[in-house]
């Protein structure tokens, strides 16, 4: 059906899995609001309570299953623990899911 349109090729589904896994993992806005907040930069985790407004506690639950999905990364200075983005893609992520959400919104 499909082999007329040149080009035409389904993505290996192991791409499809991991993209579904991180767009689970996505689908929570403390989480989408904590990774917003370390695309203006690298900051520890109180820093990231305050600004996204929940407990230190949950915002680290959250930045354990962001950095196993390999979306931030730690870097450990002195007894503090200081998170990043991992990637330019994520960046591009939310701006268009956010773009996508206000265009909705109209």
């Amino acid at each position: 059906m499909h082999d007329g349109i040149p080009g035409f090729e389904m993505p290996h589904p192991e791409d499809v899995r991991r993209a579904a896994e991180s767009l689970r993992l996505l689908a929570d806005p403390t989480r989408i609001k904590i990774l917003w907040a370390l695309l203006q930069g690298e900051t520890s985790v109180a820093c990231l309570a305050e600004l996204v407004g929940a407990a230190p506690t949950a915002v680290s639950q959250h930045l354990a299953k962001l950095r196993l999905a390999g979306l931030v990364e730690g870097r450990r200075e002195g007894t503090f623990v200081y998170y990043s983005v991992e990637g330019s893609h994520v960046r591009a992520l939310l701006t268009e899911a956010l773009g996508h959400a206000t265009a909705g919104a109209r």
